[in-house]
């Protein structure tokens, strides 16, 4: 002790006054933050990062600056997670004649004005399945979703239908989505024709047009399937649908103000 006092210049009883004081009480207030904060970190699957954090804390009516929460984060090792993900095409498209691009000269105002639609691909075992999902654009909620071993028609009209059991869209609602032909096929084509739902799709070379599937699709992967080893379809789709759940209800968007998309939907109906 005698040494160690010498190393940091103060007196035995200078360091034995600072023993006995305790933690500050800045100090016992940042490790009940910490808690909260892990507790937040942890509901997220590791997806928030401090803007999140510090939005979710507010909601439950702690006050706590970003700034502060980016530090007990930091120090705790708190860190989202960020994965880039690749998207493949598992065959190449037919060339079909280009649709108009009708987001351009539409701009969203509520909920059930432009839904749109896209595909990814998801690995089960050494094998790989096919989720299509439909959102509405302006709440950026998951209206419906679905699962298929092959990539077709068959697939998007299944998530379509499940979307149009949950909401009664008037006519005139846009449907987007890419150039693939299990869009533009003519069976689903005739599906939205039949309900007065007009055909919107992406520009050639231009996948950002559609990107808020693509960014649905990134946040699902990042914050549930990375890491994760899915052994059949049926784990594969309890996934999915506790992340759809989690995504529509509690899930926290920037764009919306950090609010989840139900959540943003009822403040605005």
């Amino acid at each position: 002790m005698k040494r160690l006092c010498r190393l940091y210049r103060v007196s035995r009883a200078g360091f034995y006054a600072w023993a006995r004081r305790g933690a500050s009480a800045h100090s016992r207030h940042d490790r009940q933050l910490t808690k909260r904060i892990r507790l937040v970190f942890d509901q997220s699957r590791g997806a928030y990062g401090s803007p999140r954090v510090q939005r979710e804390l507010a909601n439950q009516g702690v006050r706590v600056s970003r700034r502060r929460v980016e530090r007990l984060m930091r120090t705790a090792g708190l860190r989202a997670r960020v994965v880039r993900v690749y998207r493949a095409n598992s065959r190449l498209h037919v060339h079909y004649a280009q649709h108009p691009n009708l987001l351009w000269q539409t701009r969203t105002r509520r909920a059930d004005q432009v839904w749109v639609g896209d595909v990814t691909y998801v690995r089960v075992g050494r094998a790989w399945r096919f989720l299509a999902m439909v959102m509405d654009q302006y709440s950026r909620r998951i209206l419906g979703w679905s699962l298929a071993r092959v990539r077709s028609t068959a697939l998007t009209r299944a998530a379509l239908d499940y979307a149009l059991k949950r909401r009664q869209p008037a006519r005139g609602l846009i449907f987007h989505s890419d150039r693939g032909s299990e869009y533009l096929g003519a069976t689903f084509s005739k599906r939205l024709r039949a309900l007065g739902i007009r055909q919107s799709t992406t520009r050639g070379g231009a996948p950002a047009d559609n990107a808020h599937a693509e960014s649905f699709f990134h946040s699902m992967k990042a914050d549930a399937l990375h890491g994760l080893s899915v052994a059949d379809d049926k784990q594969l789709r309890r996934s999915v649908a506790t992340y759809v759940r989690y995504y529509n209800h509690r899930r926290l968007h920037s764009a919306l103000g950090y609010r989840s998309p139900v959540a943003y939907e009822r403040q605005a109906a």
